[in-house]
Order: C-alpha cells, then sequence, then structure tokens
C-alpha cells in the first residue's frame, strides 16, 4: 500500500475530548474515526489490524473444536423473556419497534438465540458435545461509554458457545478453553492473567475473566507474582500484602483491563428455555452449556495502551497492519525510484509493506511512522543508495542498522 493512496491519514493532534492512550493514538493514528460516544468507525489500517487479531482467534478456536457461524443481531423479545433477561438487562439494551408493533432488541449478547438454535436441532447424545463461535457486532447502552475503545455502545466480540451431556465434559472443555484464550492473548502481545470473579449481570455463578494490568483499567485484580493466583477485588476478602492461599507469596493489587471471560452455565438454559436431549438410556437430559467472550475491539485497544511510548503505538508483529514501513527521506527522483524497486521485491517476496514515498520532509514521515508504530521501519536515501544497503530500524528499539535488499528481505521473511 502506497501511504499517499490510503484512506485516513495521520492528525497532528488528538480530539481534545480523549484522554484515554488507545483513543488518542487510533484516532491520530489513522486507524479509527469517532462517529460518536462509544460508537467507532475501523478504517483501513484499524480494520487490517482488528482482521489480524480475528485470525488469531479464529485459529485458536477452530483448535478447540469450535465450528463458526453468524447469528442475527436483532432479537426477538419472546426468546429473552423466557429467561427473564429481557426485564434484567432491559437498562443497556437497545429496543426498537418493528412496523407491526412488536419490539425488538439489538443483540447484546447471544445465549438466547444460541440455546433457541441448539434445542431445534439436538435430539440425542449422539449430537453432543459441540461448540459454536462467532465474530459479530455487540450493542449495550453503557452509561459510562468512555475509555475509547475499551468501552463501547458498539464493538466487535467473538463469543464461543460449547453444548455437553454431562459435568464432566464441560469442564474438560472450560479447561481447554482457558488454554486457548491465554494463547490468544500471548499471541497478539498482551499478558493476561485468569482471574477469579462474579457471573455479574449475565449468571449468579462464578466465572472467569481474563484481566491485563494497566493503569488505564476500569476493573481492579489482586494477584500473586509468583503462582498467577488471581481474583477480582469485588469478590474477595483478600488484601495487598496478605500471603497468597495457594503458595504464601505476598499479593499485590493493581488497576487492570479485562480482554475476556467465560461463563458455565450449567443447566440455566435448558431449564429456561427447554434445552434437552435422549441420553443412552432413553431418558431425557438438560444440555449444559457455556459461553465464552473476547472483545476485539477491546482488545485492540487493550494492545494500545500496553504497546506504545510518548511517539505512538508498537504493534506487535502477530497484528501489526503491515510488516515493514518503508519511507524515502529525500524527494529526489533517484531515491523515490530505489524506494519503488525495494517496494516491488519485498510485496512480491510476500511482506505487507507500506510505502511513504510523499512530498514530505523526512522528520514528517519519520514522526509518521512512529505513530502508525509498523514493527519495522525501511529508510532509502542518498546516504544509503551510496552504501548500497537499507537502513533498518524497529520501531521498539532505537539502533539502527544497515542492510542489503536480501538480507532485509529474509530478516522480514523470518518474522512472519
Amino acid at each position: 500500500m502506497r501511504y499517499e493512496n490510503l484512506f485516513g491519514k495521520t492528525l497532528k493532534e488528538s480530539p481534545k475530548e480523549e484522554i484515554s492512550i488507545n483513543a488518542q493514538y487510533l484516532i491520530r493514528g489513522g486507524f479509527v474515526d469517532k462517529l460518536m460516544s462509544g460508537v467507532y468507525t475501523q478504517l483501513p489500517l484499524g480494520w487490517k489490524v482488528l482482521e489480524k487479531i480475528h485470525g488469531v482467534i479464529r485459529e485458536e478456536m477452530d483448535g478447540v473444536g469450535g465450528q463458526e457461524l453468524f447469528m442475527p443481531a436483532l432479537h426477538p423479545r419472546s426468546l429473552w423473556e423466557e429467561t427473564g433477561r429481557w426485564e434484567a438487562l432491559k437498562e443497556i439494551m437497545y429496543i426498537i419497534k418493528d412496523a407491526s408493533g412488536k419490539e425488538i432488541a439489538l443483540g447484546t449478547t447471544h445465549e438466547e438465540i444460541i440455546a433457541d438454535l441448539a434445542r431445534r436441532r439436538i435430539y440425542s447424545y449422539k449430537d453432543l458435545p459441540f461448540a459454536l463461535y462467532q465474530i459479530q457486532t455487540k450493542f449495550r447502552n453503557e452509561p459510562r461509554a468512555k475509555s475509547g475503545l475499551l468501552r463501547g455502545r458498539e464493538f466487535i466480540m467473538k463469543d464461543l458457545y460449547s453444548f455437553h451431556s454431562c459435568v464432566q465434559d464441560l469442564d474438560r472443555y472450560y479447561e481447554k478453553v482457558q488454554t486457548a484464550y491465554l494463547k490468544i492473548f500471548n499471541r497478539v502481545g498482551l499478558e493476561a492473567l485468569m482471574v477469579e470473579a462474579s457471573g455479574g449481570t449475565f449468571t449468579k455463578n462464578y466465572s472467569h475473566e481474563f484481566q491485563v494490568l494497566s493503569e488505564s483499567g476500569e476493573d481492579k485484580t489482586i494477584y500473586c507474582p509468583g503462582c498467577r493466583f488471581a481474583q477480582n477485588v469485588e469478590i474477595t476478602n483478600l488484601k495487598e500484602g496478605d500471603p497468597c492461599p495457594s503458595c504464601r507469596d505476598f499479593l499485590k493489587v493493581s488497576k487492570s483491563i479485562e480482554v475476556g471471560n467465560i461463563f458455565k452455565f450449567g443447566s440455566k438454559y435448558a431449564d429456561q428455555m427447554g434445552v434437552f436431549f435422549i441420553d443412552i438410556h432413553g431418558q431425557r437430559k438438560p444440555v449444559l452449556l457455556a459461553s465464552y467472550g473476547i472483545g476485539t475491539t477491546r482488545l485492540m485497544g487493550t494492545v494500545v495502551e500496553i504497546h506504545h511510548d510518548e511517539k505512538g503505538i508498537i504493534w506487535p508483529p502477530s497484528i501489526a497492519p503491515y510488516q515493514a514501513h518503508l519511507v524515502t527521506l529525500s524527494v529526489k527522483p533517484d531515491v523515490v525510484k530505489e524506494a519503488e524497486k525495494i517496494y516491488r521485491h519485498l510485496a512480491k517476496a510476500g511482506v505487507e509493506v507500506l510505502l511513504d514515498a510523499r512530498d514530505e520532509s523526512a522528520g514528517v514521515k519519520l514522526a509518521d511512522a512512529d505513530l502508525i508504530g509498523v514493527p519495522v521501519r525501511l529508510a532509502v536515501s542518498d546516504r544509503t543508495m551510496a552504501k548500497g544497503k537499507i537502513e533498518l530500524k524497529k520501531r521498539h528499539e532505537s539502533e539502527i542498522s544497515y542492510y542489503t535488499l536480501d538480507e532485509v528481505t529474509k530478516f522480514l521473511k523470518n518474522r512472519l
């Protein structure tokens, strides 16, 4: 991609109303555009990052036997009334009326929809277990729609639902997803703690949250640096400095960002919505359900909160919009021609490159490269051409090195 053709350029200043780092840098970098409070357009750069995140998630969800589908965003009131959640969640639901006057909600979550789907397709124990997931837009009338992508009214979520014939099978799968979640967060550059928590408004049972320690977070987590024991402070009597109940190390408390959560519902939806199966002995039994969520737009915002400096974003290579940002430090025709040659060579080798050969000063282009945060910056100038080399700088390091085109190609290919 040539930067001059990219829709959504960098901005010199952040919108005055934005106080969170992720909102400031994502808007300034040309990744997102704010339509209104809690609602953002994903611009081409931002969508490339999100699709990389979705790719990581799909690999891990497919790896635990998940099958992807896509459910409606419009939900009939009747389904939500079966579980009693039409009234329980009404404060955060967006409700509209269709032409006949019937009330319809925009999907805040999809347990009712998936349970209805399952009860019309599960007959016997032979149909179990299975797991279905989607990556879809959710709508919640958040009273505190702030902090950029960390708390939105319209946001993208991956939600997985698993269905089981017995508690033992549910427990086994729940643990598999726990492991998959930790792998997902690690692959996108985040160190997440699995935290014991309440079920919140979605279930009275306990749940597990995945929290990333950060001063920009809205939650508080008490955790052990030694054994990774962790609990949400809302459910614990433990205090900072207390001995860890698992290893006796001293506990710490930190603000944190929730990047995922998982719930065991058990027979809740079977009992409320009639999701049953016939077992091997011909007896009617409830289907057990669990759900597993990751807010992908929130995950993107969290990565920026963790990976940035005073100049801009520092994307982990796995989800960066491009592998390399190629900049011309001069507008001389021979320098631009050399950059074009390098750009075509790398693109042919399968490397995603953003080429900036604009008629701008070197300072402007280098500042934009730091703000956008592609992991590797390449630069071409009279000096580099005289050496027969290319300037290479990793975004998270200050050291500058010089390599031949073949060496640069090999270096970038090894990072893919």
